[in-house]
Formats: structure tokens, sequence, C-alpha cells
């Protein structure tokens, strides 16, 4: 590897190239982890997504494949098993957790005595100050262009930002996906980025193919755009006929919409009659809109598994960072990993070597 490539990132996580694979929910499950780390990437399981019976086994079947514990958790601290996830982290030593509403001062303390990185994805300069505060080794920025829930400062803004206000290495996140990025992100002072919807999109992800096949026929950034429409908070996706009918209906039509996803899927938002008939009533009384975005935030991991897990998109929702509009085809992990390394590569051999061209040659005089 050159040393452009040799960074903070690939030291201190102990991976051959500086690229990090992002935690996407029902994406990011073993065997794209184990498919990533093989390649010389890190990878980060996805907690937040794995049912707290399989989440030991998920770790464990990455630690039989890849020979170690150098990977990553990714977990939320409001989620029921977030305490378990505290607890494997520390017994199997992980390398890093990754987190965006996280743990308190305490907790990251347990994880610094254990040897285990606290990475906090942020996506404004306040909340990069205030992970820093609480212990954070190292902050991933992610730029408004990244999917799923996002801010909305682009990239290019929040990256100098954090650059220039903290002293912890940063990880760049949001529309990359090229060497070029990855260039980028270098020269500007980040140690590496971290990708999610590239990964999605490659052969090793889990991703079933007819919801692919959505992501594929993306060629126009702008149909990758947000929506508080969900849940009230910015979620980047891909437009599809579920965001659309959410989005155009009124207070009360969202909230039927909400209701009946919620009771369609009961079993899995454990919704019942009397508690379906309890919101309408509440409905009638309160704020419908506020309603129904409470409702559709507790149905947000079935919506989400309708696409990527059962393969029914148009019945779900699609969270997808822009690049997706710049990517045409599905390679293996090692491919992705490998052509932006060498991209990268070229990208700042050439510019060393502009510098070299244009620098003035010394003049010496002979003394009289």
């Amino acid at each position: 590897m050159s040393r452009w490539l040799c960074t903070p990132l690939t030291e201190t996580l102990g991976c051959r190239y500086p690229i990090v694979q992002t935690a996407m929910g029902w994406v990011a499950d073993a065997n794209l982890v184990i498919a990533t780390t093989r390649a010389g990437g890190f990878g980060f399981l996805a907690g937040a997504t794995i049912a707290a019976d399989a989440l030991e086994g998920e770790i464990n079947k990455v630690i039989a494949a890849t020979g170690g514990s150098n990977f990553g958790l990714n977990f939320h601290m409001f989620q029921e098993n977030a305490a378990q996830c505290v607890d494997l982290a520390i017994r199997y030593r992980l390398r890093a957790v990754s987190y965006g509403r996280g743990p308190d001062k305490q907790t990251i303390a347990r994880f610094k005595a254990a040897g285990v990185l606290c990475i906090p994805t942020v996506g404004a300069l306040k909340h990069a100050l205030k992970a820093v505060e609480l212990g954070a080794d190292m902050i991933t920025i992610q730029g408004g262009e990244g999917g799923g829930h996002t801010g909305g400062v682009p990239s290019s803004i929040l990256l100098p930002q954090v650059l220039a206000a903290v002293s912890v290495p940063v990880i760049a996140a949001g529309g990359y996906s090229t060497g070029r990025g990855l260039a980028g992100a270098l020269a500007a002072g980040a140690v590496g980025i971290a990708m999610g919807t590239r990964f999605l999109m490659t052969r090793d992800s889990p991703t079933p193919s007819s919801t692919l096949v959505h992501y594929l026929k993306v060629n126009d950034p702008q149909r990758v755009r947000v929506t508080t429409a969900v849940d009230g908070m910015r979620h980047r996706m891909i437009e599809n006929p579920f965001i659309n009918r959410l989005e155009q209906a009124g207070p009360f039509g969202r909230l039927r919409i909400a209701l009946r996803s919620a009771w369609k899927w009961k079993q899995q938002t454990g919704m019942s009659l009397s508690h379906l008939f309890g919101v309408l009533r509440q409905a009638l009384k309160e704020d419908p809109g506020a309603l129904s975005q409470t409702v559709m935030a507790a149905n947000q991991p079935v919506l989400l598994q309708r696409s990527m897990i059962d393969g029914v998109p148009d019945e779900g929702i699609l969270p997808s960072g822009q690049v997706a509009a710049a990517i045409g085809e599905l390679k293996s992990c090692q491919q992705v990993i490998e052509e932006i390394a060498q991209e990268a590569e070229r990208c700042l051999d050439a510019l060393l070597a502009r510098r070299s061209e244009h620098q003035p040659a010394e003049r010496w005089r002979t003394p009289s």
C-alpha cells in the first residue's frame, strides 16, 4: 500500500484501506462485514436491526470468518437491547462502536477502558464538539448528501468546519463512492471515508434484487430526496409510491396510512384493535399529524424490512444517499474497495506531480 493510504484510520482500526462500511439497517449483516474486512476495509454490524437473540451469533460469525474482532458494532442507546450491545462489544473486545444518539460519558468510559474505540456519526459542528467532549476517539461527519436520517449541511461545508474545530481524527461520509472522493477527503485533512449506499449496492449486500433494481434505476440525485413525512425528522430516501402517498395526504390521511400499515404488520408492530381505536380517539382530541408521525416512527423498522428483507420496495422505504444516482453497476466489496484505493492513489500522485512541475527551479549564484 502506498504512503497516501496509510492514515491514522488504518493504523488505529487495523485495516488496509481508509474505507469504512457503515451500519445500514437490515443491510450491514455479518456477511457484508466479512466481505468488507476481507477486502481491506473496516465494517460495522447494524446492531439496531439485528434481533437481540441473534446478535451474539452474528458477532461470532464475523470473528470465525476473519480470525479476529477487528470490526465494529453500531447501536443506539434508545433501542431495547442497548445494554446488550454495550456488553457484547466489551466482552468480545470489538475494535470500535459507532452511534448517532449515543451513550453517556460513563458508558463511553467503559468502552475506552476495554480498548473499544468510540466513533460517533454527526451531522453538525455542534454535535461534533459535544462528541469530543464526551470522549469520542474519532468522528464520522455525514453531510446532507448521505442517506437515511441526515442533517442539512453538505459534506463540502461540514468537513472543513469539523476539521478546523476538533483535534481527533475525522472520517468523511455523505456523497462518497469513488477514489476521487477519497483523494479529496484525504487532501482536506480527513483520515478516510465512510460509505453506506455504495456498500448496499454491491453483490455482497443481502438486499433483495427486486429492491436493488430501484436503486440502480435512479439516475437523478434530485430523486434521492429528503422527507419529514415518515417520523418528522429529515430522512433522505429514494422517491417511491409509498412516500408520495404519505406526503400528499393531509394530517388525517397520514394517520390513516400509518394505522393501516401498523395494523397490516401488527405482529411486528404490536398494534392491537383496542390500541388502534385508542389512537383514533386521541386524534379527534389532539393533533392527528403529530400522532401519525408517532405511529409511523414505530412502523419504521417494518417499513425498512419490507424493502430490505422482504423485497417489496413499494410498500416500504428506501433510505439512500444521493450518490446512488452515480452508481450503475453492482460489484463485489473487494472490487469496490480496491478500485477506490487505486483511483485515489492515482489522483494524489498526479497532484504531487503537478506541484513538482510548477515548482520554480532554484537559482544558484557563483560566488565572486
